[in-house]
């Protein structure tokens, strides 16, 4: 079993968007965001390296980077930690990464390269809705939903 659970995945699914931190050759941060993150496996996440050439020089030199992912109506996500390797034509990795690329938006994006995520670490990020125990998940996705104007399944 990975370091990855279902809960994970779910929370990844439908965040829809995730959050890269790195370090910039100066010793900066660079935050980014990334609509392509997906779960690969049980112990790697992967997004698709179509428009982040600070994150990608970023990686080159220094592998290391955190991933944040909130699902903005539940909010609480999760916070991965690991090392990213770069894949391009010719991986599998990259080939499964450009196919969810073409079914979700066609051929108009560029698929430079996939950047596979070894997680080495996951934590829970919660709403202090939460940790103070004045909410439960139904009550604040219904009052998030509402004040976004957002139809509730």
């Amino acid at each position: 079993m990975g370091i990855i659970t279902q809960d994970m995945r779910r929370i990844v699914d439908s965040a829809k968007l995730g959050f890269v931190a790195t370090v910039c050759e100066d010793g900066s941060p660079n935050l980014s965001p990334k609509g392509s993150l997906l779960v690969y496996d049980d112990d790697h996440l992967v997004f698709m390296n179509m428009a982040s050439p600070t994150t990608v020089a970023n990686l080159r030199r220094d592998p290391r980077l955190e991933v944040n992912v909130i699902d903005f109506l539940l909010r609480r996500g999760y916070r991965f930690k690991g090392t990213a390797e770069l894949r391009g034509e010719g991986d599998p990795v990259y080939a499964w990464s450009r196919q969810w690329v073409l079914d979700m938006h066609g051929p108009a994006y560029p698929c430079h390269e996939a950047v596979l995520i070894r997680v080495e670490r996951a934590l829970p990020v919660d709403s202090p809705a939460y940790t103070f125990g004045h909410w439960n998940e139904d009550d604040l996705k219904r009052a998030w939903a509402d004040a976004y104007g957002v139809a509730r399944e």
